[in-house]
C-alpha cells in the first residue's frame, strides 16, 4: 500500500521499547502502514515515530494504569480514526518455584501480563464491533501452553491470557474480529535479561530443579536461537493471512515443547478414556 494512503491498516502495539513490540512496530512502519507505538517512556520509541514520517504516533502507556489506557486509545482514534490490529505485547517474567513465590511479585506480574492485556482488549472492542472488523494479537508464550519448573507463576499469567483469548475468539467470530495467540519459545529479547525478575527467597530443596532452570535461563540471555525481527515478520504474515491462525508457535524449541505437551495430553486421554466415560451417569 502507498505510504500516504489513508486506507493503510492501523496497528496499536504495546511494549514497544524493546523486543517483539519494537520489531513489530518497525516492520509495520517499513511497510508504509500506520502505527500507534506505545511504551511507558515514549522517548524510547521516538526514533520509530520519526522514521514513520507522520504515519505513527508515540503514546505513553503503562497497561496497569486505566487512565493511560483510555488516553492512549483516544489518541489512536483521534489520529487515525480507528484501530485495525491490537498487539498485546507488554509484559515481563518472574521466576520462582511455586513455593518460593512472593505475593507482591506474582500480583504485579498478573497486573501487567493478564489484567493489563484484558483492559486493552476491552478498550478497543467497542470501535472494532462498530466497524465489524479488527484483529487482536496476544503475545503469550510457549509458557502459556506448557508449564515448566521455576516459571509456574509466569505460565499462569500466560495460560490465563490464552483462555481469555480463546473465549474472545468465539464471542467475536461473528462480529468480524479475529484473535490470535502468539506463543514464542526462547528468543533474543530482554525477557531473560534486564526485564526478568527472580525470587528473593530461594529454597534449597528446589535448587536442582527450579533453581537450575532459573540459572540456565539467565545464562542463555542473548544467546537464544529465536530472532525477534524474523518473529515480527511471521506475526505480520499471520495477521495478513486469509485464514489467520488461532495459535502461532514461534521457534523450533517452542514447537518441540508444544508437540511434546500434545503427545502427553493425548496419551493421558487414551489411557483414561474408559474411566472418564464411566464417570458420566445420565439421569434416567
Amino acid at each position: 500500500m502507498s505510504a500516504a494512503s489513508n486506507e493503510s491498516p492501523v496497528w496499536f502495539i504495546t511494549g514497544c521499547s524493546t523486543g517483539f513490540g519494537r520489531e513489530i512496530a518497525a516492520r509495520v512502519i517499513e511497510r508504509g502502514w500506520r502505527a500507534v507505538v506505545a511504551a511507558r517512556n515514549p522517548d524510547s520509541v521516538a526514533d520509530l515515530v520519526e522514521r514513520a514520517q507522520g504515519r505513527a504516533i508515540a503514546v505513553r502507556l503503562d497497561v496497569t494504569r486505566p487512565d493511560e489506557i483510555s488516553a492512549a486509545v483516544a489518541a489512536a482514534h483521534d489520529s487515525f480514526g480507528h484501530i485495525d490490529v491490537l498487539v498485546n505485547n507488554a509484559g515481563f517474567g518472574y521466576l520462582a518455584a511455586v513455593e518460593e513465590g512472593e505475593d507482591d511479585e506474582v500480583r504485579a506480574m498478573f497486573e501487567t501480563n493478564f489484567f493489563g492485556a484484558a483492559a486493552m482488549i476491552r478498550a478497543v472492542l467497542p470501535r472494532m464491533r462498530d466497524r465489524r472488523a479488527g484483529h487482536i494479537v496476544n503475545i503469550t508464550s510457549v509458557g502459556g501452553l506448557v508449564g515448566n519448573p521455576g516459571s509456574g507463576y509466569y505460565a499462569a499469567t500466560k495460560f490465563a491470557l490464552e483462555g481469555l483469548g480463546e473465549a474472545l475468539a468465539r464471542e467475536t467470530e461473528g462480529l468480524g474480529i479475529k484473535v490470535t495467540a502468539v506463543e514464542p519459545g526462547p528468543f533474543r529479547t530482554d525477557w531473560a535479561g534486564r526485564s526478568l525478575k527472580q525470587t528473593r527467597q530461594p529454597i534449597d530443596d528446589y535448587a536442582e530443579v527450579a533453581g537450575r532452570r532459573r540459572a540456565a535461563i539467565a545464562e542463555r540471555s542473548g544467546q537464544q536461537p529465536g530472532d525477534p525481527a524474523r518473529a515480527a515478520q511471521v506475526i505480520i504474515e499471520a495477521v495478513e493471512a486469509d485464514n489467520p491462525p488461532a495459535h502461532l508457535v514461534l521457534g523450533n524449541a517452542g514447537m518441540e515443547l508444544v508437540r511434546g505437551k500434545l503427545a502427553q495430553l493425548t496419551a493421558d486421554l487414551d489411557a483414561w478414556q474408559a474411566r472418564s466415560a464411566w464417570s458420566d451417569n445420565p439421569i434416567a
